[in-house]
């Protein structure tokens, strides 16, 4: 079936986090401003409606009319295989699964699991804001090799700082963000087997957050890092449905872990996690019908970008910004505007009103950073840009 995502759902009032988080949105300093004409784009969430198979999946399971425990069916095992079979030509083995209810959560246990206190963990800031937490949380220290960008913005590892990092005796884990949240990167092979030589030289673990590996540019190829090299007996990888189908509110990730004793050490952390008959029976529909429908809006998104860049290019040429090969996040440097960085916020967040996401809070690599989620419909992603740009219309 065809899609229209230009369709403007309301959220108001279905309990969601961009929509109706007032209070919470407030109180973690995104913004001081937030009433009904905000418009929010800074959380990784959709406002684009979800295949139709998925729909009548749940709908299914609504009719049921009982909710108890339940339990992850062949088919689920089945579904994850052919999917990642199909897509990216990688083959998991059922054994190889552990399913956790979100994927910081696993993180925050993977630390815990096979860490210690006042252990280093690498992260490649600018990053996900939860790596450093979670890293910080459990009394870890963090080992920032931060990525560099070039005169184009495209970000490069410096694999002469991760090795040493790597090499020092405290580290114990690397996380890599693949494709990379905010720059969007997505890592070549090559990158990607360097990396892990380096790990598995200097005995470090490898976990590797590819939730938006499904998210790609029509023109981009997406790797697991588990494909892509010789020895994965130092990887975990985290995989999830929630971004490439919009479910974050099931809660539904999962791990796959080769080794057999990493495996049962992070089971034995993790604990016991039963699904919700819902998300069993999403993710069964999402992987084995949600093709058609996650191919429409890839093309939807990367349409939106290419509107993005050239609207800015027109309207605000002094904001720096690249198509991103993976992730539907645009990272964009204000740092031309010669304003500060409480000055653009100002000017987006309080002025026009529409809340992004500070890149400070991706480390202080992000300083003169904001970065924007763009799965929502384009007429609202047109006004929220048309906005910005009339509060930096009088900036020479």
């Amino acid at each position: 079936m065809k899609y229209n995502f230009d369709e403007v759902v309301n959220r108001r009032g279905t309990y969601s986090l961009k929509w109706d988080g007032e209070k919470l949105i407030k109180g973690m300093g995104l913004t001081s401003r937030y009433d009904e004409e905000t418009i929010p784009l800074f959380t990784a969430d959709m406002d684009l409606p979800v295949p139709q198979p998925l729909v009548n999946a749940l709908h299914n399971t609504v009719d049921h009319r009982i909710f108890g425990y339940s339990i992850f069916p062949e088919e689920y095992f089945a579904a994850i295989q052919h999917w990642f079979k199909k897509r990216h030509d990688w083959d998991i083995k059922k054994e190889e699964m552990i399913y956790s209810p979100g994927t910081v959560h696993a993180l925050n246990k993977a630390v815990q699991a096979f860490t210690n206190p006042g252990d280093g963990v690498i992260i490649q800031r600018p990053v996900y804001p939860p790596f450093t937490a979670v890293i910080e949380a459990n009394h870890r220290e963090v080992m920032n090799n931060a990525l560099k960008p070039d005169d184009e913005g495209y970000y490069q590892i410096d694999f002469e700082d991760f090795e040493e990092k790597a090499k020092q005796e405290k580290t114990k884990m690397f996380i890599l963000c693949n494709p990379h949240n905010p720059t969007g990167r997505i890592f070549k092979p090559g990158e990607l087997q360097k990396l892990a030589d380096i790990c598995q030289k200097h005995h470090v673990l490898i976990v590797a957050d590819e939730i938006h590996g499904d998210l790609i540019r029509r023109d981009q190829t997406f790797i697991p890092i588990a494909k892509a090299v010789d020895n994965v007996n130092h990887i975990i990888t985290f995989t999830a449905i929630n971004k490439t189908f919009n479910v974050a509110g099931l809660h539904c990730t999962n791990v796959i872990i080769s080794n057999p004793d990493l495996r049962k050490t992070f089971n034995n952390v993790l604990g016991m996690h039963l699904p919700s008959p819902f998300t069993v029976s999403a993710l069964i529909a999402v992987y084995t019908e949600g093709e058609e429908w996650l191919e429409q809006l890839k093309e939807y998104i990367d349409g939106t970008m290419e509107w993005v860049l050239k609207f800015l290019a027109e309207r605000m040429p002094k904001v720096k910004v690249r198509i991103p090969e993976g992730t539907y996040i645009m990272w964009m440097d204000f740092s031309g505007y010669g304003l500060t960085p409480e000055e653009v916020h100002e000017r987006i967040y309080i002025k026009a009103n529409v809340i992004l996401e500070d890149g400070n809070l991706f480390g202080e690599e992000g300083l003169s950073y904001q970065r924007i989620c763009i799965p929502s419909p384009r007429p609202l992603i047109k006004e929220a840009f048309e906005r910005i740009a009339r509060e930096f219309e009088d900036v020479r």
